[in-house]
């Protein structure tokens, strides 16, 4: 990333608990605008956790998440004592579309199962009001072609296999044209024969500049696609860099085991 260029998203002090469990202690992080940053960590580490708090799926406990200029779940209220500006809580309408910044395909593609795939890609668009139903028929036509899908418009969810269900699951998230993709673990579901095609579309929007975070357990794919591999551990970040810094040279002990034990 450019010395100057303000990054995409900051997360700062960012805290999450359930109940007496504290799954995020005080992450900070930074994510440039076009670039890749791949998640690694051991299950019930906080990652997925981390993403729903960044697209506002949980409420933080503390910290905040900061789209560009914008706060995700907040907005600068007038200051307080005429020094300190206070953050006012946005209601569930505005948090929506915040939300429609930040795209996410998840472990379970999340399809619903009585609509067409068109239908299921359209859907967002047109009740967000995006778009008519022509215009984001048109999209989701483009869209379908781009994840190598073209012409299953009409089938349902249950008609597809799990990759291409995981395909249009991309898709779906692209059609509210997001500046930030959040991935979790989106090839955790599927066989193994089936991983390489949804890893191809991911790529290839990494190629075309697409910003986004990766939770995944594919190494070699974070070796090749990642800008930044960030390591998370019980809710703390113990390690973030290039990936040949984190994969190849990891400092921490804890990465190393990880590493040792996924490799």
């Amino acid at each position: 990333m450019n010395a100057v260029e303000e990054p995409l998203l900051r997360i700062r002090g960012l805290r999450k608990s359930f109940g007496a469990h504290t799954v995020l202690h005080g992450i900070d992080l930074d994510v440039p605008r076009g670039g890749v940053t791949v998640l690694l960590g051991p299950s019930g580490s906080g990652k997925s956790t981390l993403l729903r708090c960044i697209n506002r799926l949980e409420k933080p406990d503390a910290g905040y998440v900061a789209l560009g200029e914008e706060i995700i779940g907040y907005r600068p209220g007038p200051a307080a004592g005429g020094r300190v500006r206070v953050l006012r809580e946005l209601r569930e309408r505005e948090i929506t579309r915040q939300r429609a910044r930040i795209g996410m395909v998840f472990q379970q593609f999340n399809l619903f199962p009585h609509l067409t795939v068109l239908e299921n890609l359209i859907e967002a668009p047109v009740a967000l009001r995006q778009a008519s139903k022509s215009q984001a028929a048109a999209t989701a036509r483009e869209l379908l072609e781009r994840v190598g899908l073209a012409g299953r418009e009409s089938a349902y969810p249950k008609q597809l296999s799990g990759g291409q269900q995981q395909r249009v699951a991309i898709a779906r998230a692209l059609a509210l044209k997001p500046e930030l993709l959040l991935f979790d673990e989106p090839t955790s579901a599927l066989d193994p024969e089936l991983v390489g095609e949804v890893l191809r579309v991911i790529r290839d929007l990494a190629g075309g500049g697409m910003s986004m975070i990766v939770v995944t357990h594919e190494i070699g794919f974070a070796r090749e696609v990642a800008d930044t591999v960030v390591f998370l551990d019980g809710g703390r970040v113990l390690e973030s860099g290039r990936p040949e810094d984190v994969l190849g040279g990891a400092t921490h002990e804890r990465t190393r085991a990880f590493l040792e034990a996924v490799l």
